[in-house]
């Protein structure tokens, strides 16, 4: 080795080399690919990272945004002032749990002096405020047949009693108020339309009575059709943020900082599964109930195109809605639309399932005239009809 290292030329390339080696080790912790002394490459790691988790969701978000360690708790601190609770009473008519007792009816006989007893049921929700002056959009089934609604705004002593001002069972949608006495915090409707999946959304509830829990996920799928109790649902966003009983009515926002879905649903037979009604089907709706305006009235009954139909007239999952009756009189009726059809686009925007033909023909006054493409027997047809007031 002394023998080796003794020849100038052999020692001149070993330092030369080791040059080299250095100035690529530094190239690539520059670059990224290694982290250097001060961090630079760890921060261009971090970038790309940030780059591919935000995408290009809503329209504040774009792709050059860094998903850094506080992004997820500013955001919570930003819009959790506008996320409240809400609590509900329902009472209803129950049989007395005596009245089938064979003691009991052996020692009163037919007179059973206990008449159906009322039963009081507490549920809990979540929900969000959309107007400065108190008005909070939560699900339907949350406050549905409740005969007291409280709603508790963080940071206030007591709890509100809230109205219930407007709800859409078909939409599972709700508009309750509460008067504060000043202005409140408020979240803002997003473009559920433009979020892709794969990127991060962040879920503000209740779970079972749990304050302002904050979950977080991605956006899993678009476009679910899912079936909850009686209700059915065409156009749900689908998500792994933990989504739980009490969540209902919560808001499920992007990245910056905007709803892009209303959380409504989970899924009971596994886990880390959630849904939400997407921003575009509430849009239409809440315009029209915060301003106090008259829903516009089609007079149809529809539901998600069959499959076997969906497949021969070429559309995708979640596309179009099937006409299953028309009301005689209605506008549908006058504007020639038969049961079978199915409707694909509504005043010149695409259908996206039954819940976002609701949504579209609630958002248009009445009155308008509103051109429909029609699909039947496998024939294109375009239609107008003068929507009615309902």
């Amino acid at each position: 080795m002394r023998r080796f290292l003794a020849d100038p030329l052999t020692r001149l390339k070993l330092v030369l080399g080791a040059m080299a080696l250095g100035v690529l080790i530094l190239g690539l912790a520059a670059y990224g690919v290694l982290p250097g002394p001060n961090g630079p490459g760890a921060g261009r790691v971090a970038a790309m990272a940030g780059k591919l988790a935000t995408g290009a969701g809503d329209e504040s978000v774009g792709g050059g945004t860094v998903l850094g360690p506080d992004t997820i708790a500013d955001i919570v601190t930003r819009t959790s002032g506008a996320v409240v609770k809400i609590e509900t009473v329902v009472q209803g008519q129950g049989e007395n749990p005596f009245a089938n007792d064979p003691l009991f009816r052996q020692f009163f006989g037919n007179e059973f002096p206990f008449g159906p007893q009322t039963r009081v049921q507490r549920g809990i929700g979540s929900g969000f405020i959309v107007s400065p002056d108190g008005y909070i959009l939560t699900n339907d089934h949350v406050v549905e047949g409740a005969s007291s609604v409280m709603v508790t705004v963080v940071g206030r002593p007591k709890a509100y009693q809230a109205q219930v001002v407007e709800q859409n069972y078909n939409l599972d949608l709700a508009l309750v108020k509460i008067d504060a006495g000043g202005d409140l915090p408020t979240l803002v409707l997003g473009d559920s339309d433009r979020a892709r999946v794969g990127e991060w959304v962040i879920a503000i509830g209740n779970p079972y009575g749990l304050d302002h829990t904050v979950t977080v996920g991605v956006l899993s799928a678009k476009a679910r059709p899912v079936t909850v109790g009686n209700r059915e649902y065409s156009n749900l966003l689908q998500t792994d943020a933990s989504i739980n009983p009490g969540n209902s009515g919560g808001p499920l926002l992007n990245l910056a900082g905007k709803v892009i879905g209303i959380n409504t649903a989970v899924s009971t037979n596994a886990q880390g599964i959630g849904f939400a009604i997407p921003a575009s089907t509430v849009k239409p709706v809440l315009g029209n109930w915060v301003n106090h305006k008259p829903a516009a009235y089609l007079g149809v009954s529809v539901g998600a195109v069959p499959a076997a139909l969906a497949g021969n007239l070429g559309l995708g999952d979640g596309q179009g809605a099937y006409v299953a009756t028309v009301l005689a009189g209605s506008a549908a009726q006058k504007a020639g639309l038969k049961p079978g059809d199915v409707i694909a686009s509504f005043n010149g925007q695409p259908v996206n399932g039954p819940d976002d033909l609701v949504a579209k023909i609630q958002g248009t006054s009445p009155g308008a005239v509103v051109p429909l493409v029609v699909l039947r027997n496998g024939t294109s047809l375009r239609l107008s009809a003068v929507l009615g007031s309902k």
